[in-house]
């Protein structure tokens, strides 16, 4: 179904030269505390990417205005990935870019695949929690993404709250989800680091009744921030058979997720 094509840096390099970015595109995600809407892109049935909105927490456990953790990275990180979707698959990418909306708003359920960011300042309020559990258990997919160390901490009790029989498992190389589209194995997965940080990654599965060889309801990515490893995936500032890995990775989360 697909076109098996290697990701290799001349690619990357190629295939990202024609991404041109609005001005108002380049503030990296600060100060959409309103009308966010106004950079969606409109819903036309094609493959668009879907950031979940949240109020961030503070360092006292309040809740803060919506703005800074849950952008990171946006817009250019899932512009670029989009570039390589189009590139790389048979997937066609909605042209006019993402789109952005709290959890709680009913437009989240024309989406298959959600991503957060920075889920150690993730929050909810009853509705999000409960929209978003709706969306979960009808089949919307969730990629954590940018987050280490203690902020683990809080996404475990946001998952323990959104899904109360779930607990996070550690995957490997052996699951499905690392061979949906581009075949990573185990010295690749365990030699994969936090762009930044350079700490070792970690992957874990949410899965119905805990079950690793069941139904899936999302990715975890610890320790890592692939979204960043995508968004200046153009500049060199990151090495490039990281990046390319970053790729392999939102790929396969896309593909499988579609196709389970």
């Amino acid at each position: 179904m697909m076109k098996a094509l290697a990701v290799t840096s001349m690619l990357v390099l190629v295939a990202l030269a024609a991404v041109a970015l609005p001005a108002q595109a380049q503030r990296r995600g600060a100060g959409f505390s309103r009308n966010v809407q106004d950079y969606n892109a409109e819903y036309n049935g094609s493959f668009t990417f879907l950031r979940l909105r949240y109020a961030p927490l503070s360092a006292w456990g309040g809740r803060r205005s919506r703005e800074a953790e849950w952008a990171h990275d946006w817009p250019r990180a899932e512009q670029h990935l989009a570039v390589m979707i189009e590139e790389l698959t048979t997937i066609e990418p909605n042209a006019d870019g993402s789109t952005i909306f709290d959890a709680d708003d009913p437009e989240i359920f024309k989406f298959p695949v959600a991503y957060i960011s920075e889920p150690g300042f993730w929050s909810m309020d009853d509705d999000e929690e409960r929209t978003l559990r709706e969306y979960v258990l009808k089949g919307g997919f969730l990629i954590f993404d940018d987050f280490a160390g203690s902020h683990w901490y809080n996404f475990e009790e946001k998952i323990t709250t959104l899904l109360p029989e779930v607990y996070p498992l550690r995957l490997d190389a052996t699951h499905p989800i690392f061979h949906a589209f581009y075949d990573i194995d185990a010295e690749t997965l365990d030699e994969f680091v936090h762009p930044l940080q350079w700490i070792p990654s970690e992957f874990y599965g949410l899965f119905e009744n805990n079950d690793p060889d069941g139904y899936m309801y999302g990715i975890v990515n610890y320790n890592n921030d692939i979204g960043e490893a995508w968004e200046w995936s153009d500049q060199g500032w990151i090495p490039v058979d990281l990046t390319n890995e970053a790729y392999k990775l939102g790929i396969n989360y896309i593909v499988y997720a579609m196709t389970h």
